[in-house]
C-alpha cells in the first residue's frame, strides 16, 4: 500500500462522539469496520501453544513451558515486541533465531489446525457486508492474516488488510494506511486489547472493545460488545 495521505477522520463528528460512551445505537453512522484478529474473530492460542513448544525444543539455551497463559498475555503487542517480552535473558541472535523458528511452525501448526472462530462470526460477517466495508489489521506476522482467511474460506468478506509483518510499522499506522489507500470516511475498528483501543486513538478512529477476547479496556470505547453478534445489533 502506498502514497500515505493525511486521515481525514481526525476532524470527524464520530471522533468526536468517541469520547463518551454511545448507550444507544450506532447504525448509520460509520462507512467501514476494521477489525483485530486474534481474540476478535477466533483464538489460535491452542495450537500456537503446540507450534511455539515445538520451536523451543529445537534449541538449547530456552529451558521453559509455553502455555496458553503466556501466549494470550502478550496477544496484540508487534510481533518482534512478544519476543522481547517473553524472553528478555536472550541476546539478540537467540532471540532473533527463537522467533524465525516459531514463526516458521506457527504457520505451518494454523495451515493444518487453524484455529477456533468466535461464535457468530459468519452470520455477523454475513450481515455487516451488505452495509460496510470490511478490513483487518493485525500486528501479527506476514502471512498469518491470509492463513486465517484462507482456512476459515472468509476471503470474500474482506476487501483488504494489513499486519505489523508487512512493513514493521506499529498498528496506528496500519489502521491509517487502511484508512487512507481505501479513502475511508467514518471508520470504526473492533479489538479486544487496550493496545488495540491505544492504536486506534492515535490513528484517529473509533473503538468498539470485545469483551470476551484476551484484554481489558475500562473507558474510552464507544462501545463495548460481549459476543460478535452484539454488532449486529448496534451496527
Amino acid at each position: 500500500m502506498q502514497n500515505r495521505k493525511s486521515c481525514d477522520v481526525e476532524n470527524s463528528p464520530i471522533l468526536a462522539a468517541s469520547n463518551t460512551f454511545m448507550s444507544h445505537s450506532l447504525k448509520n453512522q460509520f462507512d467501514s469496520i476494521i477489525f483485530d484478529l486474534d481474540g476478535t474473530l477466533w483464538d489460535s492460542t491452542h495450537n500456537v501453544v503446540l507450534a511455539w513448544q515445538a520451536a523451543i525444543e529445537e534449541v538449547d539455551y530456552i529451558d521453559v513451558v509455553m502455555t496458553q497463559e503466556k501466549v494470550r498475555s502478550i496477544t496484540g503487542m508487534a510481533y518482534n515486541v512478544i519476543f522481547d517480552t517473553l524472553f528478555p535473558d536472550l541476546d539478540v541472535v537467540q532471540r532473533e533465531e527463537i522467533k524465525g523458528l516459531c514463526a516458521q511452525h506457527e504457520i505451518a501448526f494454523l495451515k493444518k489446525n487453524g484455529g477456533i472462530l468466535y461464535p457468530g462470526l459468519i452470520e455477523t460477517l454475513n450481515y455487516l457486508q451488505s452495509k460496510y466495508k470490511l478490513f483487518i489489521v493485525s500486528n501479527c506476522q506476514r502471512g498469518y492474516i491470509e492463513l486465517f482467511l484462507d482456512f476459515n474460506k472468509l476471503q470474500s468478506f474482506f476487501i483488504g488488510h494489513q499486519c505489523y509483518g508487512t512493513k514493521g510499522n506499529p498498528k496506528a499506522d496500519n489502521i491509517r494506511d487502511i484508512v487512507n489507500d481505501f479513502q475511508l470516511k467514518s471508520p470504526v475498528y473492533v479489538g479486544d486489547t487496550l493496545g488495540d483501543y491505544n492504536s486506534a486513538s492515535k490513528a484517529s478512529v473509533p473503538f468498539i472493545f470485545a469483551d470476551f477476547g484476551f484484554g481489558v479496556v475500562e473507558e474510552g470505547q464507544i462501545a463495548t460488545i460481549s459476543s460478535l453478534n452484539e454488532l449486529i445489533d448496534i451496527l
